[in-house]
């Protein structure tokens, strides 16, 4: 009889996690996400909360339980193990978030409940990937932000001391401009950074600099070359080469899972064969 309870529970666990572990279970979370995130969508809507607020509302809270019985069966199934898996602790985070009540000083929460559909990174592999690229590459961009900051500084310290000082010759608009743009060190370092995303650079900001200083050029060209095509581009090499090494790592788990379940079936047919 005690044999039967404890192994009950276990084959139960089993179940749970075989269920959770499914495709098609998966793939039901994902359009629960979805779903919920069109209902979110429009509880911003004035004109569909008064046509329908209160099934709006009642959707969303379904929505809500499904992902509560879905974290509750993997806590049953994976128990401790559960904490050990980032995404789902990630989960966990987004629906307790959801569940917290949204009263006075808490009502911002109410639009954190959007946060539920960045759920939708859990359950697809290709996105996930991608988080974990990105994630494996954020050691290379730490020091690749230091370099960009350090160019920053010593961009905004010389713009600053350039542009920034006033001019004999400038009319009151153009040294009114001036001082907007590089007046201290942060309007500098603020300018240079819409000059390096090339948002309105040339005509916006380096031209009508140049209209006083004709050489204005010769500072803002090279910090175009070095920080937009050179440093930025290191971001993006790093990403990608993390997202590669990531994709290759998963590739590689794949094919040892594949390479443990053919060993063990042939395992199974030589005990089979002893047997007779």
């Amino acid at each position: 009889m005690s044999q039967s309870t404890q192994t009950q529970p276990h084959s139960l666990r089993a179940r749970v996690e075989a269920l959770v572990s499914r495709t098609s279970f998966q793939n039901f979370i994902l359009a629960v996400i979805l779903f919920n995130a069109a209902v979110l969508g429009l509880e911003t809507s004035d004109r569909a909360m008064q046509a329908a607020g209160p099934l709006i509302v009642m959707l969303d809270k379904i929505c809500l339980a499904i992902f509560v019985v879905e974290i509750g069966l993997k806590l049953f199934a994976r128990r401790a193990a559960f904490f050990r898996n980032g995404w789902s602790v990630f989960d966990f985070v987004i629906v307790g978030i959801s569940l917290i009540p949204a009263t006075q000083g808490l009502s911002v929460l109410r639009a954190l409940r959007i946060l539920r559909l960045l759920r939708i990174l859990s359950v697809t592999p290709s996105l996930r990937r991608v988080v974990e690229g990105l994630m494996n590459a954020l050691p290379g961009m730490g020091s690749v932000f230091l370099l960009m900051g350090i160019l920053f500084y010593i961009g905004s310290v010389m713009a600053t001391k350039l542009f920034g000082g006033g001019c004999p010759t400038c009319t009151p608009e153009q040294a009114a401009l001036f001082d907007q743009w590089f007046g201290t060190i942060g309007r500098s370092g603020y300018s240079l950074f819409q000059i390096m995303t090339l948002e309105s650079w040339s005509m916006g900001i380096v031209r009508p600099v140049m209209e006083v200083y004709p050489y204005a050029w010769v500072f803002f060209v090279p910090f175009i070359l070095v920080t937009t095509f050179a440093v930025v581009n290191l971001v993006v090499g790093l990403i990608v080469n993390s997202m590669q090494d990531a994709h290759n790592l998963e590739a590689n788990e794949r094919t040892d899972d594949y390479r443990e379940e053919v060993l063990q079936r042939l395992r199974a047919i030589e005990k089979r064969l002893s047997d007779k």
